[in-house]
């Protein structure tokens, strides 16, 4: 495990070699000085409508959360089938706000897009979890069954009631994550809490930004008492009325999207008999694998690594903040409002905050993604941390922490960091919306200009990435036999 880890260490500062973590702002401790006087003095009157708006935000997330889960469930039962997993694995490596900006190309800016741009890669993650849930649980029920019974039955009577409460409390989580990326939609135009903030940050309204983010913590900190199953089916009837606008489909837009957008522009129209059509789509692809695809991977990777080695550092620092074997009830209470904020926010968000300060490097990024995943897996180990048994006379201090506690949860640690490699993957090629040149910035400016098939391209090439990337952390945990435990950050709420 250690050769391992000094791996990933060495590879992640040869990589800061190569990255841009530059401060291109002028005066960044200025602007800290005003966004830290916003955070002091919070303004709740500068939006009016402020309550509307966090009701959009829930709905968003409810409509896309429920459809998400309900496919994923159909699709869990048949997820033993090789075409199941692989379109699974396909659209849950490609990140809600890519989902938003395609089905921007065909609906338009409708609540269509943001509940689709939710529901779909939720399904596909969802579809894995319930899968690997309903595989796990305990089969002697099943066993004991009388000869002859259905397959429903057997499934509704002996295999769910087993994993109900997983599956259940999984779903809960991905609500969690739903608002979360609710509030990112509003950063391609969709009326939720991230398009407000992006306009209380661009005109440096920060008190405004300030207000909206408390509001948004106090909404995901009270999710439990206002998230009862017994209002879950009134939500599900009165949250489509909510999500504001229409939802008014043009044909037309659909078909020219998959007739034409999607289609490489050296194919539209053209014989493809000829050799000629043929080696123009030839030079097309080699055009946007050299000057898009390939820099916007090494960017990728680059700021992936150094962000994932970030997050493991933070996260060895944090965990203490809210263990039992190095604070008592006060302290793990400030440090567990810590937690719950810093992994509340959205990680686009905060490096959307930390560009108003430092400028458009990777620098942002790279602190946004450690602060947000390095909480999340800090959270996780120090629940795990509580359960680790110790002698009556074991070290204090310093030494209970390198000596006793470290060696007894680096390798749960590891399967944490592992599991979430391929998630920090899919953020970082997403904040290239914000001017970072990794695969997001390709792809958004192929849409700005309207190039949808090279758009189309690279984000295939993204996904392709992920699942890469996936495919790779699985087999380092298998290889060091980490435990499967990890899967516990499906629910770190």
């Amino acid at each position: 495990m250690l050769r391992v880890s000094g791996f990933f260490v060495a590879l992640a500062f040869a990589c800061l070699f190569a990255a841009d973590i530059s401060i291109t702002t002028l005066d960044p401790w200025t602007e800290m000085q005003r966004m830290g006087l916003g955070v002091v003095t919070p303004d709740f009157t500068a939006v009016s409508d402020i309550g509307w708006v966090l009701v959009r935000t829930v709905a968003f997330a409810f409509c896309g959360v429920a459809l998400g889960a309900v496919g994923g469930f159909l699709l869990s039962q048949l997820f033993h089938y090789g075409p199941v997993r692989w379109a699974c694995a396909f659209v849950r490596a490609i990140h809600e706000l890519f989902w938003a900006l395609i089905f921007l190309q065909m609906f338009g800016l409708t609540p269509l897009t943001g509940v689709l741009a939710i529901a779909l890669p939720y399904a596909g993650i969802c579809a894995k979890v319930y899968a690997e849930t309903l595989e796990e649980g305990d089969q002697r029920a099943v066993k004991i069954l009388a000869p002859g019974t259905d397959i429903l039955s057997a499934f509704l009577y002996a295999r769910l009631p087993g994993v109900w409460v997983h599956i259940r409390n999984y779903t809960s989580y991905r609500f969690e994550c739903g608002l979360r990326s609710s509030a990112v939609l509003g950063f391609v135009g969709l009326p939720t809490l991230g398009f407000y903030l992006e306009t209380a940050f661009s005109e440096g309204n920060y008190s405004e930004a300030a207000a909206l983010m408390i509001l948004f913590y106090i909404m995901i900190a009270s999710l439990r008492l206002w998230m009862r199953p017994k209002l879950i089916g009134l939500y599900a009837i009165v949250a489509p009325f909510f999500l504001g606008g229409g939802f008014s489909i043009e044909m037309s837009n659909i078909k020219r999207f998959f007739t034409i957008d999607i289609v490489p522009a050296p194919l539209r129209g053209e014989a493809l008999d000829s050799m000629n059509t043929w080696s123009q789509f030839a030079d097309w692809v080699w055009f946007i694998s050299v000057d898009m695809a390939v820099p916007g991977i090494i960017a990728t990777v680059l700021l992936t690594q150094i962000a994932l080695v970030g997050t493991g550092v933070l996260a060895l620092l944090m965990f203490p903040l809210i263990s039992k074997k190095f604070f008592g009830p006060v302290g793990r209470s400030i440090g567990h409002g810590f937690l719950v904020v810093v992994r509340s926010t959205p990680e686009f968000i905060l490096a959307y905050i930390f560009l108003q300060l430092w400028g458009p490097s990777m620098l942002p990024a790279i602190v946004a993604l450690a602060l947000h995943n390095g909480a999340i897996i800090g959270h996780l180990m120090g629940r795990f941390s509580d359960e680790v048994k110790l002698r009556p006379d074991h070290a204090r201090g310093q030494n209970l922490y390198g000596f006793e506690m470290l060696p007894r949860i680096y390798g749960q640690f590891l399967a944490y960091l592992f599991y979430r490699w391929e998630v920090i993957m899919r953020e970082t090629a997403i904040l290239g919306i914000l001017g970072i040149a990794t695969l997001g910035f390709f792809i958004d400016s192929a849409l700005s200009e309207i190039r949808i098939d090279r758009a189309m391209f690279l984000i295939v090439v993204t996904a392709a990435l992920n699942i890469g990337i996936d495919i790779l952390s699985r087999r380092i945990r298998r290889h060091l036999h980490l435990s499967d435990e990890a899967r516990q950050l499906k629910n770190p709420a």
